[in-house]
């Protein structure tokens, strides 16, 4: 029997076993946030995301996607949500993309950019942008809810496609739960570990939050500006089994 090899087999492999279980906790030190995901409530954002992706923006199979977006809960939904539909992300400032998603600090140089630009105002519980976008620019948080729960691509991806591009670095669709699974081992994260993932960083955060829990069939504290001090606290309170220097 086949294994599960790319991240959308693994998130239904997850969602199957216990779609109730917490996924991804998002904290925001600098804001107070916590948002709590279980494994069913992230796959419908990322399968909502993947229709917007595919049916509102059009991009197809093998087209490129910059993220230009912080460690956020949404970014993690994004980079699951093109690799459901066979999509590149690329990390960084890059035009040659189909669509660029940006964050508030983000969205005004990115905008023109890419034949089509969405805005993240990576707002609590997913809110909308309380300023007016520049033109051109998507709201996501307008566009998103009115997609499918599920998402089915109409053909299968090919595990043979990039699918993440980072610093002159290229993995493959069929080859991001192998970098994961060797991540897993340094971080000595064993199965139904709990990571608690402190970083700015998305593509820190793409491996160690998202894709190292979905190999090893654990889950994520993802922590932006972190304060050292409550570490500790956050630890226990999370019941974390491994941190992430």
């Amino acid at each position: 029997m086949r294994m599960s090899e790319t991240p959308a087999e693994l998130l239904r492999t997850a969602v199957r076993h216990d779609g109730a279980r917490p996924f991804l906790t998002f904290y925001d030190d600098a804001t107070a946030e916590r948002v709590e995901l279980s494994t069913t409530t992230f796959d419908n954002w990322v399968a909502k995301t993947a229709g917007f992706l595919t049916g509102g923006l059009g991009a197809e199979p093998g087209e490129r996607v910059a993220l230009r977006l912080p460690a956020h809960w949404q970014a993690l939904a994004w980079a699951a949500a093109c690799w459901s539909a066979g999509v590149c992300v690329v990390l960084g400032d890059d035009d040659d993309v189909q669509v660029a998603v940006a964050g508030p600090a983000a969205v005004a140089s990115a905008a023109g950019g890419a034949p089509e630009v969405v805005g993240l105002a990576l707002r609590p519980l997913g809110g909308r942008f309380t300023e007016p976008l520049p033109p051109g620019v998507t709201d996501y948080a307008v566009e998103v809810p009115g997609y499918p729960d599920h998402f089915v691509p109409l053909s299968p991806p090919d595990d043979a496609e990039p699918a993440l591009e980072r610093g002159g670095v290229v993995h493959t669709l069929g080859g991001l739960a192998d970098h994961a699974r060797q991540r897993a081992e340094q971080l000595g994260a064993g199965p139904g570990g709990r990571l608690l993932v402190a970083t700015d960083d998305l593509g820190t955060a793409l491996v160690d939050a998202l894709l190292v829990p979905l190999v090893v069939g654990g889950s994520a504290v993802l922590v932006r500006h972190e304060d050292p001090a409550g570490r500790a606290a956050r630890v226990d309170a999370e019941r974390v089994t491994a941190a992430v220097a």
